[in-house]
C-alpha cells in the first residue's frame, strides 16, 4: 500500500515547522512508521543548495535561477527519500514542498504559474502530497515572530510587501486546489494550532480514505 505525503506551507514565521515536528513527534508516540524531511534541503546534495539559497549574501540572484535551485533540490529529495518511502508505506512530513516555489516564485517573484509548473514537473515525478496543510497567519505577524529569533535569511529580508504577496498566493493556491489544501489558522498558541490541525487533518485523511493512526 502506498504511504501518505503531507507537507505544510506558511509564510516566513508561520510556525508551520513547529507543527511539522509535533506532528511527526506524535505520529511516530502513535506507531505510524514516518519520516520528517525540509526543503530545501533533506539530503546531503539538497543540504548545499539550501546553504546558497538562504545566503544573505546571495541578495542578487535572478528569480529563475532561484527558482530552478529549489526545484533541483526538490528532484533529490523526491528521488533519494520521498518515493522510496511512499512505495515502503511510510508516512512523509514534508516542511515545505512545490507549493512554496508557486507561492514564492511564480506569484510573488511573478516568474508566472506556467513557467515554475514547467520547471517543477520533472522534479516532482508526479509526488504529490495527499494533504497540504497550509498554517495561515497574516505575513505580518510571521515577520515579527521572526524578528525575536536568531534565524534571519536572505528571504526574511525581503520588504513585507515581498511577503504580502507570498501571502496571497497561497490564499490562491488553497482555492485552486480545494481538495488537497488544508487552511489551519495559525494564530493560537502551539498546541491550540496543533490540536485543531490534528482533528481536520484526521477528517481529511479519513474523507480521501488515507489511513494514519492520529
Amino acid at each position: 500500500m502506498e504511504g501518505v505525503f503531507i507537507s505544510f506551507e506558511g509564510v516566513e514565521g508561520s510556525g508551520k515547522s513547529t507543527q511539522a515536528a509535533m506532528l511527526y513527534e506524535y505520529m511516530k508516540s502513535m506507531g505510524n512508521d514516518v519520516i520528517l524531511i525540509r526543503e530545501p534541503g533533506g539530503t546531503k546534495i539538497g543540504e548545499q543548495i539550501r546553504a546558497i539559497l538562504l545566503d544573505t549574501e546571495n541578495t542578487g540572484m535572478n528569480y529563475y535561477t532561484e527558482s530552478c535551485l529549489y526545484a533541483a533540490a526538490r528532484a533529490q529529495l523526491v528521488n533519494d527519500i520521498i518515493k522510496p518511502a511512499l512505495e515502503a508505506g511510510k508516512t512523509v512530513i514534508c516542511d515545505r514542498f512545490v507549493d512554496s516555489s508557486y507561492a514564492y516564485q511564480a506569484m510573488a517573484r511573478g516568474l508566472g504559474f506556467e513557467t515554475v509548473s514547467q520547471v517543477n514537473a520533472p522534479a516532482v515525478a508526479n509526488a504529490m502530497p495527499h494533504v497540504t496543510i497550509f498554517i495561515d497567519i497574516s505575513p505580518e505577524e510571521g515577520l515579527m515572530r521572526r524578528k525575536k529569533t536568531d534565524k534571519v535569511d536572505r528571504l526574511d529580508q525581503e520588504a513585507l510587501e515581498f511577503h504580502k504577496k507570498v501571502y496571497d498566493g497561497y490564499v490562491e493556491l488553497a482555492k485552486m486546489f480545494p481538495e488537497r489544501f488544508l487552511k489551519i489558522s495559525g494564530t493560537g498558541s502551539e498546541k491550540e494550532v496543533f490540536e485543531l490541525m490534528k482533528n481536520e487533518l484526521y477528517q481529511r485523511l479519513s474523507y480521501i480514505e488515507k489511513e494514519v493512526i492520529l
